[in-house]
């Protein structure tokens, strides 16, 4: 998708501290890229409206949420399918990407044909979703599943070039 502005200094600055921060008042945003209120929130808005913004979240502390119902798995899944025509590929992808417990599904190339990032209650239910989306579908030929014991950093933000 081609962007129908090109973005400035001032929108990247946007973008980084967003990334940090989407909570961020309309206010102190202004006032650390040194615009007026108006100018920014117009700034916010149309990174939002261009697609550079795809989404603003709450993220969760896992250790605090487990407190309150359990660590559960998280289980890193490779996946190879025994044949890759791109209509067996979205076909995997399209049932990967609509189940919950999928939080990443990624193509890759080379090696496996997907890398999978699941967070499940506890094993019953990883193995449940490993019958919904391995077992069941006759043309995934080899899945090899790694279980985190320790997550020793997580980012969202993305790396932003400064003009």
């Amino acid at each position: 998708m081609e962007l129908d502005f090109t973005p400035d200094a001032i929108d990247l600055q946007l973008l980084d501290l967003l990334q940090t921060d989407a909570s961020l008042s309309n206010q102190a945003l202004a006032e650390r890229v040194h615009v007026s209120p108006p100018t920014c929130l117009r700034r916010v808005r149309r990174l939002q409206a261009s697609g550079l913004i795809e989404r603003q979240v709450a993220l969760l502390q896992p250790d605090r949420l487990a407190a309150l119902q359990g660590h559960g798995l998280t289980a890193i899944v490779e996946v190879a399918l025994d044949r890759q025509g791109a209509e067996h590929l979205t076909a995997f992808e399209a049932r990967a990407v609509q189940d919950a417990a999928v939080q990443q599904c990624w193509r890759v190339s080379p090696g496996p044909d997907f890398v999978l990032v699941i967070q499940a209650r506890d094993m019953p239910d990883y193995l449940a979703l490993s019958q919904r989306l391995f077992t069941q579908d006759a043309n995934v030929r080899n899945v090899k599943t790694f279980f985190a014991t320790r997550r020793a950093k997580f980012e969202t933000k993305l790396p932003i070039t400064h003009a």
